[in-house]
Parts: structure tokens; C-alpha cells; sequence
């Protein structure tokens, strides 16, 4: 299960910088768990473009992404993995100033995941907010899930949707109960 992070795992904030505005989505540990228990791989892709906007740098994504996993792991959600896009083609920071295979829509991000953690796509969902999220989850071969007002805008319709994150198992009710999705 590749999951979006600002807008899906999150409640929105423009640029999160500091780990206080990372704010889970209510209710979002229950559904999160019983897809562990199906057997799926939960993974984070998100584009974080506040790095290459200078808003905050590497050290404090970092610690975002330890108070993400610290707030889940209270409530008995394990994240098999974290992926990060620090690109954007009009970066202030020149270092991370480039059009890149990781920035979704492009799928690299869910490649790279599925390629380390041994992950089968086809087997796997994107959810995510934004029509970038559904376009990468079907470049890289996934169904979709769109959650909340999100626009497809002219991307490709997501398999479903659902108002919020923790109304994904009932809008995906055909998800495997058996076998891992690895």
C-alpha cells in the first residue's frame, strides 16, 4: 500500500516544517492496521518540495518523518517504508534543482519501494489526495485510490474513492484478505 502523506496520512498543511504540523487524519490507525493484518506493506511517497524551496532541510524532514512514524506506532501502525522526493525543477536549492524519475506523477518513488521491500505492484494500491498521486500509482502499475475532495483533474480516474483515508476499506472491498501484497 503506497500511501500519500501531506492531505492523506496528514491533515493538509502548506509546507510542513516542523514535526508539531504533522497531524494525523482522525481515524486513520484502524483502517492502517487492518491492512497490515491483510498483509500489506504500508509506504509513505510524498513530494517534498519544501526542501528544494529552502524551507526546511534534510535534518528536519528527518525528524518529521520520526514523529510520523512515533504517532502511528502508538497506535499500532508500522510503516515499512518512507520515500521522500526533494525535487522540483525550479528549486531554490540549486542541489535539488532538476526534473527527476522520483517526483510523482512519475512512478520512481513507488519503483524504488517496490524494488527494496520486494513489493509486487500489481498487487498494491496508491492511495493518495492529488491527481499526482493517482497518475503515479498507474504509471507504476497500481490501482488507485483517490481520498478526499482531491481533483483527477486530466489524470486518469483513480480505481476508487473514498471521502477520507479511513474510509478506504469499505471503498475498496475487494482488497486480498489473504496473502501479502510483497
Amino acid at each position: 500500500m503506497f500511501l500519500d502523506r501531506d492531505g492523506t496520512l496528514t491533515q493538509p498543511r502548506h509546507y510542513p516544517s516542523h514535526p508539531d504540523q504533522l497531524v494525523l487524519q482522525p481515524g486513520i490507525c484502524t483502517p492502517l492496521r487492518a491492512l497490515q493484518e491483510r498483509g500489506f506493506a504500508l509506504v509513505v511517497v510524498t513530494n517534498q518540495s519544501g526542501l528544494a524551496r529552502g524551507l526546511f532541510d534534510l535534518a528536519a524532514l528527518d525528524t518529521m518523518h520520526r514523529r510520523l512514524r512515533y504517532l502511528l506506532h502508538r497506535q499500532g501502525v508500522r510503516l515499512d517504508g518512507i520515500y521522500a522526493c526533494p525535487h522540483h525543477p525550479r528549486a531554490v536549492v540549486r542541489q535539488y534543482r532538476r526534473i527527476c524519475p522520483c517526483r510523482k506523477p512519475s512512478p520512481g518513488m513507488l519503483h524504488s519501494a517496490a524494488h527494496d521491500l520486494g513489493l509486487d505492484v500489481t498487487r498494491s494500491w496508491m492511495i493518495g489526495d492529488s491527481a499526482c498521486d493517482i497518475v503515479a500509482g498507474r504509471r507504476a502499475g497500481t490501482r488507485t485510490v483517490l481520498v478526499g475532495h482531491g481533483s483527477t483533474g486530466n489524470a486518469q480516474h483513480p480505481v476508487t474513492t473514498a471521502r477520507a483515508l479511513r474510509h478506504v476499506l469499505h471503498a475498496v472491498p475487494d482488497t486480498p484478505a489473504t496473502g501479502p501484497a510483497r
